[in-house]
């Protein structure tokens, strides 16, 4: 069969609540979350769209993800530009039908704009590398009706593990199976190839009568359907980058990984050490003098930086920092004295003098008074933190005011 890479459709289907990131998902969908100083799912559209794909359809259901999406993108204008792009990548939502699993939300779409190629699915949670023409001719030649990518991981508890014969057909998918009970260490990384015959699978009396149980999950119901009804359903194992970003820890652990790993010029900002991993971001006149004031400041050594740093536009950043393994957003002010180590802190966030945040995730427009020591923790979006608070292993929800002097350990405030 001969394709041409641009004929692929790309489907992300988001239509959870994502409750393993909250509270940075409460007001913001699980995809637009930022990373590095940028929605997530970015990182995974530009891989693809770099390649040659030019057709990204958001699988939306619920009105926060809807929002979320379309108000960050729109129709693909403005990421097409940022990227430079040409000719431009479209963007494209489900419409207004409610969908019972990522599955079914992969049918509405196929559907409604009427698709007959084939179909890339990927996660609004994840980031990767891909070599998808690899993949997509290895589709072919093992003439599947799904193609599903492996990872070989460690932790195999949190996934679905795929047991395979010597060829990489799928005989059966283990979900989140004991260690000891897993059989093999091939996690589903949730990147999917689709043939179009799928359509048909979509359509047939079975299907239909799971639909209506609500049963139209690809890890639980619709791979275990095409395995037992002997349709090809193949493994692909990527040696690849691949991250779930799914829950605050692997949140922090993919920042770290890629603010050590990737090229400079998808860092997006301008190295202020031949010898280190520090950036700061910004090429208007306005953020080039804010940034010359920050390299200023840390070649006299008023802000130390060990381990990778990345500095977003129109950062404010006083005297006696320190910084090490972190990522601070945009228009943030960080006033004297005060220590970020493993964390991110997103943009427009104000940190007060002698403020400590060690391991932690703070979300945007948040207000940290003096002498507030953070650890282990998440903060959500426009939360106001008192003086000399002290917040240890804790989530707190939107919007929440923390009166000064208050000790949070173990707590959720929702």
């Amino acid at each position: 069969m001969e394709w041409k890479i641009e004929d692929v459709k790309v489907i992300i289907p988001i239509g959870g609540e994502a409750t393993r990131l909250r509270p940075l998902t409460i007001e913001t969908s699980k995809a637009t979350v930022r990373l590095l100083n940028r929605p997530l799912i970015e990182f995974s559209i530009y891989e693809l769209a770099k390649q040659g794909i030019k057709e990204f359809i958001f699988g939306v259901r619920g009105y926060i993800n809807y929002r979320s999406l379309f108000d960050t993108f729109k129709e693909g204008i403005g990421f097409s530009a940022r990227y430079k792009i040409k000719p431009r990548v479209h963007f494209k939502y489900q419409p207004r039908v409610d969908s019972v699993g990522n599955a079914d939300s992969v049918r509405i779409n196929m559907d409604y704009y009427r698709i007959n190629d084939i179909t890339l699915i990927i996660q609004g949670d994840n980031i990767f590398r891909l070599d998808v023409k690899k993949l997509i001719n290895y589709h072919l030649e093992k003439k599947a009706m799904m193609t599903i990518v492996l990872k070989k991981w460690d932790n195999v508890e949190e996934f679905g593990v795929a047991d395979v014969d010597n060829d990489l057909r799928i005989k059966r998918f283990v979900e989140k199976p004991k260690k000891e009970e897993a059989p093999s260490n091939l996690i589903n990384t949730g990147i999917y190839v689709l043939s179009p015959d799928i359509k048909k699978v979509f359509e047939s009396e079975d299907v239909i009568k799971m639909r209506e149980e609500g049963k139209m999950d690809f890890g639980k119901d619709i791979i275990p359907y095409l395995i037992n009804h002997d349709y090809p359903v193949y493994g692909y194992i990527t040696e690849d980058i691949w991250f779930d970003v799914g829950t605050p820890d692997r949140y922090l652990d993919a920042m770290q990984t890629l603010l050590a790993t990737l090229p400079d010029s998808e860092i997006g900002g301008k190295r202020i050490d031949e010898d280190k991993r520090i950036f700061v971001q910004g090429t208007s006149p306005d953020s080039i003098r804010r940034r010359n004031i920050i390299i200023s400041k840390y070649k006299k050594g008023k802000i130390k930086v060990e381990g990778n740093a990345l500095i977003g536009r129109h950062c404010q950043i006083g005297n006696g920092i320190y910084i090490e393994n972190s990522v601070i957003d945009n228009f943030t002010i960080v006033k004297n004295n005060v220590k970020i180590v493993k964390s991110s802190i997103m943009d427009r966030v104000y940190l007060g003098n002698n403020v400590e945040i060690q391991n932690s995730i703070i979300g945007r427009h948040v207000e940290i008074k003096d002498g507030v020591k953070i650890i282990n923790s998440v903060i959500a979006d426009d939360v106001t933190i008192g003086e000399n608070s002290e917040i240890v292993n804790s989530r707190i929800y939107p919007h929440r005011v923390i009166n000064s002097g208050s000790k949070l350990h173990d707590t959720m405030l929702t």
